[in-house]
């Protein structure tokens, strides 16, 4: 069997971006349906997202015979470019009705959507520190990356990258930046922010200790609101980060609690 042939998924991209996603899904619904059983169509509305759709098959035969016969086809429009999927899709591995290997599936995909943005952060690094860099910087289009707090970073023990925070951005066109803390790569070791006064050690065990492979919660001696914590490998803690970002402890019934921010420890 060749590789492709056990993708059941469509790549969909060259969609009319105005669309919003309930009809656009019913439109595609409506066009692959005629080459199989189809389980899922994945449209978002997120700004990466649009203009792109998947459409899942529950046979790769049928997500071939789309692939041939779609190309090119208007919607809004708009000629299709449609394509297999690099990789099997949510719904698909769902119904193998294998609970690991669907945990597994997830795992891995969530570690490499956090690759590609540590990749993306890096590649913005090194055009700004192209030269000429700093003359493009009226263009609307460039983004700076975010500089990190010098005395934050210093004082919680993360480590800065070269250069370090406080020369971040001293340089022409920012050649120090500090990658963003959303794009950092992968860590087994967790950083937490924003931590409520009486959340100790005992009460984020509760939190981060059901996923796989905690090893320990760690606090800083002489700093409130801010911990780490360590797993085993780095699956652990990308489940953990995934499942608890943004999750607000403390308070009475929803209110005067405070919203965690949880990323991972800089290498």
């Amino acid at each position: 069997m060749a590789p492709g042939q056990s993708i059941t998924t469509v790549y969909v991209r060259n969609l009319d971006e105005r669309v919003k996603p309930e009809p656009l899904r019913e439109a595609l619904n409506i066009i692959f349906s005629d080459y199989g059983n189809v389980i899922d169509i994945v449209a978002k509305r997120n700004l990466k997202a649009k203009g792109q759709a998947f459409v899942v098959f529950d046979r790769p035969e049928s997500a071939l015979q789309a692939v041939e016969e779609v190309q090119g086809f208007e919607l809004f429009d708009k000629p299709m470019q449609v394509a297999l999927a690099r990789t099997r899709s949510d719904a698909t591995v769902k119904r193998s009705g294998n609970r690991d290997e669907f945990e597994l599936h997830q795992r891995r995909r969530l570690a490499e959507k956090d690759k590609k943005k540590a990749a993306e952060a890096a590649e913005e690094q090194k055009r700004l520190k192209r030269p000429g860099a700093a003359a493009g910087q009226t263009d609307a289009n460039l983004r700076p990356a975010k500089v990190a707090r010098g005395a934050a970073a210093a004082a919680s023990g993360l480590k800065p990258t070269s250069g370090g925070a406080a020369g971040a951005g001293a340089g022409p066109g920012g050649a120090n930046a500090v990658v963003p803390d959303e794009y950092l790569p992968p860590n087994k070791i967790l950083f937490v922010q924003n931590v409520p006064d009486d959340y100790g050690t005992e009460a984020l065990t509760g939190i981060f200790g059901r996923f796989e492979g905690f090893r320990e919660v760690r606090l800083v001696p002489g700093r409130k609101g801010i911990a780490f914590i360590e797993y085993e490998a780095e699956a652990g803690a990308i489940t953990a980060k995934e499942n608890t970002a943004g999750m607000q402890l403390g308070g009475e019934g929803g209110v005067g609690g405070k919203f965690i921010k949880v990323t991972y420890q800089r290498q």
